[in-house]
């Protein structure tokens, strides 16, 4: 156990982030004073309707969205499930009954969970995966990308920025391709979506400039509550993807049941934060990351780095410890006040070999002996300067 002494210093960003002061502020009334259901007609339930508004047009402004392409869900989980299980399901119901070929999707082999085994269960409904593979870095290469599209294909989900090991892909340069296949085959498919849960924070995102159809994003990933996200669904794709809960009719019909108005609040007011020192704050995190990075080199000189990173996410470290049990290394350094992580916090409790290590073509005993520090906005240098004295005790 932890001296209760020790400052416990969080390194786990990526998994959440508390939810700051001004969203906590911002939240607060929605909880008693202003309680309306926003379906309601009366003058609780217009306050509450124009909270609901207002927050959408947050959303919707800065991802340069319309009004009407924002769709507030419970979690990003089940915001990739609905752009890949609604667009399945939307294109089977158009299909001729004629037609014998199988329907495809395409995904990467180092998509978060929520894509991949939502994928894993289609593909036992009868539908083709396409599982594309990644680089030594964690690069798609979008020639085989390229080479995958044909007329069958529905969509396409690839992760803007991987929540394991950083590297940011190339989503604009794919997002030219598959219009380009889609205006040389005049057809309406297939649909382009990236889950940008992890990258929202650090990067400014014009869905515009990226050319998706669809795209998640996470409230708890930017300092906002638990229980609140948003999927941007492009007007011209609306017709192309079915509703996965039904019932009230609510956002615009693709999310029945009464809004989350307090979570929904607080995720806008974290939005707005953001985009207010997106620049900055990523710059201060990427000088912390590197300060770690060389002195950690510094403890344990035969380390390796998992992923990009130069070209990856600004907070994301995860290294590679020649002679440690991963699993072993946590818990050590948890004892020692330190919150770090062995992978995606989605699937971290299976113990398993983290697949995303896995799939850059490293072997299963990197994949065990790695560890993924991420920096958040209360990160400081005093507080690196304690992991890295803590972590030369803990190490083999």
């Amino acid at each position: 156990m932890t001296d209760p002494g020790t400052k416990r210093i969080y390194l786990d960003y990526a998994a959440s982030t508390p939810v700051a002061p001004e969203v906590l502020l911002a939240m607060q009334p929605y909880f008693s004073d202003e309680f309306g259901n926003a379906g309601s007609i009366h003058s609780f339930g217009q306050k509450a309707q124009a909270a609901l508004d207002h927050s959408r047009e947050v959303v919707a402004r800065e991802l340069g969205a319309k009004f009407n392409e924002i769709i507030f869900t419970a979690s990003a989980t089940e915001a990739n499930n609905l752009i890949l299980r609604g667009a399945v399901r939307q294109f089977l119901r158009n299909k001729s009954s004629e037609t014998k070929e199988k329907s495809r999707i395409i995904v990467s082999k180092i998509e978060h969970e929520s894509v991949l085994e939502t994928a894993r269960d289609l593909e036992k409904d009868g539908v083709e995966v396409v599982y594309l593979s990644v680089n030594k870095e964690g690069f798609i290469d979008p020639g085989k990308l390229e080479e995958s599209l044909n007329e069958r294909t529905i969509i396409v989900s690839l992760i803007y920025a991987s929540n394991e090991i950083g590297t940011i892909e190339p989503i604009a340069e794919i997002g030219k391709i598959i219009k380009d296949f889609r205006e040389r085959s005049q057809f309406r498919y297939p649909l382009f979506h990236t889950d940008a849960a992890q990258a929202f924070q650090f990067i400014k995102i014009d869905t515009n400039d990226l050319g998706v159809d669809a795209l998640t994003i996470s409230a708890q990933k930017i300092y906002g509550p638990k229980g609140a996200a948003a999927l941007f669904l492009k007007e011209e794709a609306q017709g192309l993807v079915s509703p996965l809960i039904t019932g009230g009719l609510q956002e615009a019909r693709f999310r029945s049941g009464t809004e989350n108005i307090p979570a929904i609040v607080g995720f806008a007011r974290a939005v707005e934060l953001i985009a207010e020192n997106r620049e900055g704050e990523a710059e201060r995190i990427r000088g912390l990351r590197d300060y770690l990075w060389d002195e950690l080199k510094r403890v344990k000189p035969e380390i390796e780095l998992n992923g990009a990173k130069e070209e990856g996410l600004p907070n994301n470290l995860n290294i590679y410890f020649p002679g440690e049990d991963g699993e072993t290394l946590l818990v050590r350094l948890d004892e020692a006040g330190i919150a770090v992580s062995i992978g995606s916090a989605c699937s971290v409790k299976a113990l398993r070999p983290s697949y995303v290590i896995r799939a850059l073509g490293l072997e299963e005993n990197r994949a065990t002996s790695s560890i993924r520090f991420t920096l958040g906005r209360p990160t400081t240098k005093e507080d690196l300067d304690l992991v890295i004295s803590r972590i030369k005790l803990k190490l083999k």
